[in-house]
């Protein structure tokens, strides 16, 4: 694995393996250990996207092992004077020792890394988020005590994140059930790769078959970063696939309930399952740190 730009770029192994890692960092972390196992090394983050956890996470990270995270803001570069991605990437290479991209189009994160000698990772796209699923299985690890046999249902809009996730149930032998309206289905060939990979992937339009007996149940907003213009018509074909305490009860009792955020409450979730005991997104949110660490230490170190 030279880059991280689609969850496919990995193995069941290698997930693990970062997972292990994550884990044993989080640990290092709580007892106030401190490594520098990426002293004076840098990594760019380009961001064409407004962030809150990706940009902190991806800092802080940064900061802990020893190195520096240098944000870069496309409109104060010469990407946005027009410089092509491919020079930019092979500008940037021989600068940093590593890449984030958090952009608009998946386009732009593949040119980076074809035209770049240091490791790229994909930090949101509107194809995939890779690394927001490590963290989401690192989450559903330290609470079910395993990964393979559990039953993960996505409620909503089959966008970027549910992408990511498919791939990710497949490759770590979680069945998927996906519910969503007519229109708002995830990439069919991202269906059909995680197929590929063995996944047990199912596609419907109920709300309730995807909750039933679920282990995780998964909610992200409807109107994603470039929707802005079809948020009426969004919130009115997604509306019943919120998930709420209703659809919480056709879940198993131990039912964990998952959102990347940052939620609109009353929208995908409801306010009192987003803050009640079934919720682990605070949790989502903190692992992002530790999986992006390892992520790191895997491709940097």
């Amino acid at each position: 694995m030279k880059h991280l730009i689609s969850m496919a770029d990995l193995s069941h192994d290698e997930v693990i393996e970062l997972l292990d890692m994550a884990e044993d960092l989080k640990e290092k972390r709580l007892r106030g250990k401190v490594t520098d196992l990426l002293k004076n090394k840098s990594l760019g983050m380009i961001f064409e996207k407004s962030s809150t956890r990706t940009r902190v996470s991806f800092e802080v990270a940064m900061c802990d092992l020893g190195g520096h995270g240098l944000y870069l803001n496309p409109r104060d570069m010469q990407l946005g004077r027009g410089e092509t991605v491919a020079d930019t990437s092979e500008v940037l290479s021989r600068y940093l020792y590593g890449i984030i991209a958090r952009v608009y189009s998946h386009e732009t994160v593949k040119q980076l890394a074809e035209n770049s000698s240091i490791p790229v990772i994909n930090a949101l796209s509107d194809k995939e988020h890779p690394c927001q699923i490590l963290a989401d299985l690192l989450t559903i690890r330290e609470y079910k005590n395993k990964l393979s046999g559990l039953k993960y249902a996505w409620v909503g809009d089959g966008n970027n994140v549910c992408n990511s996730a498919i791939i990710g149930c497949a490759l770590m032998e979680m069945e998927a059930v996906v519910a969503c309206p007519p229109g708002y289905e995830p990439d069919e060939d991202i269906v059909e790769l995680a197929r590929e990979l063995g996944g047990n992937i199912t596609i419907t339009n109920d709300p309730a078959e995807a909750a039933k007996d679920a282990d995780i149940i998964y909610a992200d907003v409807w109107v994603s970063m470039g929707d802005e213009d079809e948020r009426d018509k969004r919130l009115k074909d997604l509306a019943p696939y919120q998930i709420n305490t209703e659809l919480v009860e056709q879940a198993k009792h131990d039912v964990i309930v998952m959102h990347c955020l940052p939620a609109h409450r009353g929208e995908e979730i409801s306010a009192e399952v987003m803050d009640g005991p079934h919720s682990v997104v605070f949790d989502q949110a903190e692992n992002r740190l530790h999986a992006q660490k390892a992520l790191l230490l895997k491709l940097l170190g």
